[in-house]
């Protein structure tokens, strides 16, 4: 079930949709330096949203690169999502995020999905 049937667009567009079970984000494009602020503010308002029974989502299926800027970005978000219980979810995560989350050693930090 939606809560708000239209997602909400932060920043360049990244859509914050808030269902019932969890609040997802919708990430496209580069996240790097130049996208990371957008990130940023997209993941402050799912967390405004989120609750330990409503977990953060970040759909990266669209997502084409990310670099330190990006991953930093999810790396704030997560130690603030943690401090309140929330749990902060990735999905559709292509190679090369894949691979950054493993050379980095952040993979483990969060519950990832195909």
């Amino acid at each position: 079930m939606i809560i708000n049937r239209e997602p909400h667009r932060i920043g360049a567009g990244f859509p914050v949709a808030i269902l019932e079970d969890t609040v997802t984000v919708r990430a496209h494009g580069e996240m790097d330096l130049v996208t990371a602020e957008d990130l940023k503010h997209a993941l402050a308002e799912a967390l405004r949203h989120a609750s330990p029974a409503r977990p953060v989502l970040v759909d990266f299926s669209q997502v084409t690169f990310c670099d330190s800027a990006g991953l930093n970005t999810l790396i704030t978000a997560r130690i603030t999502a943690e401090t309140h219980g929330i749990r902060i979810s990735l999905t559709g995560l292509n190679h090369q995020i894949r691979r950054l989350l493993e050379v980095t050693g952040t993979l483990p930090l969060f519950t990832t999905s195909a």
